[in-house]
């Protein structure tokens, strides 16, 4: 193991440049805590973004020697190179200021599928009952650990090509929806996912479920997408 680290770490917004810092070498050290300690100890004007620390919020995200990780759950010995790290802010989303991006369109594009669940039912009524048994209900369970992290977002190259796209995230919260019984909204979800920018946009490449660190499977989602609403196209019922 090397005494320093060299860590290129991205300053600036959209228009910015690598600065290269040295950082000393730890045993399980995380790229979150090299990050923090640039800020702590050498730059206290860098910016970057983190919460939990142990894997549950997210917020820490972040492109790595170019691939999308969660920083607080990234050793360094994972991912350096010969004693040195990039660190750089998620792609396909606008950079605030350094490692910071704007996750508005993120979100944004959870509301354009009707990301949000909505029943019939009303705190008068019993509890609608789902059997944990069923294959939607099995379907559902498959995608439904997603904590909005953007991983996938930063690591699909559609959202790259054409940033209309809902992306992996999106549409697999879509797809949970659309399986949850209980949910009014059915038809209405499915023909947002329909369009132009919708699954029948993705291409399969499947980065979004390989480095997802929730171990999902967006690409599962988006191909079942597809199934229903070729299935609907010809008559059948979705």
């Amino acid at each position: 193991m090397t005494t320093n680290l060299r860590v290129k770490v991205w300053r600036g917004k959209e228009h910015g440049n690598f600065v290269t810092y040295e950082v000393p070498r730890h045993d399980s050290q995380t790229v979150l805590d090299v990050i923090t300690y640039i800020q702590r100890q050498i730059d206290r004007t860098l910016s970057y973004r983190f919460a939990c620390r142990v894997g549950m919020c997210g917020s820490c995200a972040m492109t790595v020697n170019g691939v999308a990780r969660w920083t607080c759950r990234t050793h360094v010995s994972q991912v350096s190179r010969d004693g040195e790290l990039e660190i750089a802010p998620l792609s396909n989303l606008p950079v605030i200021k350094d490692l910071v991006t704007d996750m508005r369109e993120f979100f944004d594009k959870w509301v354009r599928p009707l990301g949000r669940f909505k029943g019939n039912r009303t705190r008068r009524d019993d509890f609608a009952r789902v059997q944990p048994s069923s294959g939607a209900r099995q379907a559902v369970d498959a995608g439904i650990e997603c904590i909005g992290c953007g991983v996938c977002y930063g690591s699909c190259d559609v959202v790259t090509w054409r940033p209309d796209y809902l992306g992996p995230s999106a549409l697999n919260r879509a797809w949970t929806l659309v399986n949850d019984e209980r949910d009014i909204q059915r038809d209405e979800r499915l023909q947002a996912v329909a369009g132009d920018a919708g699954c029948h946009s993705c291409h399969t490449q499947g980065s979004c479920t390989e480095r997802c660190p929730k171990h999902l499977s967006p690409t599962a989602g988006i191909a079942g997408l597809k199934r229903l609403l070729l299935t609907k196209s010809m008559g059948g019922k979705a």
